[in-house]
């Protein structure tokens, strides 16, 4: 981005989420931490589904709770395709991703059926441009994948609002909070 003025548009992007950003609570913190809007109205503004993004792989990150990808043809990486992704949501993933990733446009596919973690039984289908964070420093990544349920499980609760708890959360569950509340979860 240059440093002139930003550019807003009535376009909406499309996004592959691979690592804390699948997990919807963190999505949500992270493009809406200060919003006061209703949490129902602002999960209808957008679509996750699950999909595949062939030719890269997805490592743990030396010393931290998130990973990366870099390009390479003999693997793929699950994660979640998001839709509805406004300006102003990209400019919170730029800042949240920071210096260590580059934003790129890539093809993935959608998954019409899911299978286990090593891939085995999933069924994809349409394919779709969207973006996807790549990771600038390989050496900085562990020789092991990142694991998204000890994510989920062990550490995602640092990374979110309270208030924005969903139905498959295992750690936490949704509660109505005041708005005094909301600016002290974050």
């Amino acid at each position: 981005m240059s440093d002139s003025k930003e550019v807003t548009s009535d376009r909406t992007h499309a996004a592959f989420f691979y690592g804390t950003l699948m997990a919807a609570e963190v999505f949500f913190t992270v493009c809406y931490r200060f919003s006061t809007e209703n949490v129902s109205l602002l999960k209808s503004l957008h679509e996750f589904k699950p999909a595949i993004l062939h030719g890269f792989c997805r490592r743990r990150i030396n010393g931290a709770d998130y990973p990366g990808i870099t390009p390479d043809k003999d693997h793929e990486v699950r994660g979640m395709y998001v839709t509805g992704l406004t300006d102003a949501n990209m400019y919170h993933l730029d800042a949240f991703e920071g210096s260590e990733y580059e934003r790129k446009t890539v093809k993935a596919r959608l998954l019409s059926k899911v299978g286990d973690v090593k891939g085995r039984g999933n069924v994809e289908g349409e394919e779709v441009e969207c973006e996807v964070y790549v990771f600038k420093y390989p050496a900085q990544l562990e020789d092991r994948e990142w694991d998204y349920e000890e994510f989920r499980t062990q550490k995602m609760k640092k990374w979110t609002r309270e208030d924005y708890g969903f139905e498959d959360t295992d750690h936490f569950s949704p509660r109505d909070v005041e708005g005094n509340e909301k600016v002290a979860a974050v």
